[in-house]
């Protein structure tokens, strides 16, 4: 029986010019999850991640605290990619297409990460409902296809006994949960905020069927006993 682990990337850089880039604790974050999997004695036979910075840098700061395996085990599969969020946010708020409104629109918020959930939710629910499809450049159909197929293509070519692990956004671990716990497409944006920054979510792979171990994993990050460290964003 293999094993896949998605992995959520670390905290990226929320409310920065360029959000896709991790922070300092974001690097740290993956550092000690990387820990905790040395730990336990998990090895990877083989190491995916999406094509964003963040992906990238996750798993190169996870693998400075975990025996890597070789180069060539390493791919890149665009099809783990997150969503579109900037284009998602500004289809629902039109002033929001302007470099930088979101981030001067929630600074000015008494509580920004309130106004910023409120603006979530509104913008989720307008790209899952299916009349505004052909506004988006990735309709949600579509990035749900394309995440499923990503996962199709890893499991029909991941090693059957071994370990992978994916290192990809939270809004593709929801998505490739869905089917595995039969929750409508209102569930996925929830769960997508609730999804912990480096949090492994544990798939079993029995010669092709996949089904769902752990989901939103985090110990790593409660064992140390650092509050902070438990971020979302």
């Amino acid at each position: 029986m293999g094993q896949i682990y998605l992995v959520r990337h670390g905290q990226a850089s929320f409310g920065a010019t360029d959000y896709d880039q991790l922070s300092d604790l974001g690097a740290e974050q993956a550092r000690m999850l990387g820990g905790w999997f040395a730990n336990t004695g998990i090895q990877f036979s083989h190491v995916v991640t999406g094509g964003m910075k963040r992906h990238r840098q996750t798993a190169e700061a996870c693998f400075t605290t975990l025996p890597a395996p070789s180069p060539d085990a390493w791919i890149t599969e665009r099809g783990f990619d997150e969503y579109d969020h900037d284009d998602v946010l500004s289809r629902c708020r039109p002033g929001f297409d302007e470099p930088g409104a979101i981030r001067q629109f929630i600074a000015k918020s008494k509580v920004p990460q309130d106004t910023f959930l409120q603006i979530f939710e509104e913008s989720m629910q307008r790209w899952m409902g299916g009349e505004h499809d052909d506004e988006y450049r990735e309709s949600w159909p579509a990035f749900r296809a394309r995440c499923h197929a990503a996962l199709e293509r890893l499991v029909a070519t991941a090693d059957p006994k071994g370990n992978t692990v994916v290192f990809t956004s939270g809004g593709t671990i929801a998505t490739l949960c869905q089917p595995l716990l039969s929750y409508p497409d209102k569930q996925v944006a929830a769960l997508t905020w609730n999804l912990v920054n480096s949090s492994a979510t544990k798939l079993l792979n029995r010669g092709g069927r996949v089904s769902l171990s752990t989901l939103n994993s985090h110990v790593h990050l409660e064992q140390a006993g650092r509050a902070h460290a438990i971020t979302y964003r």
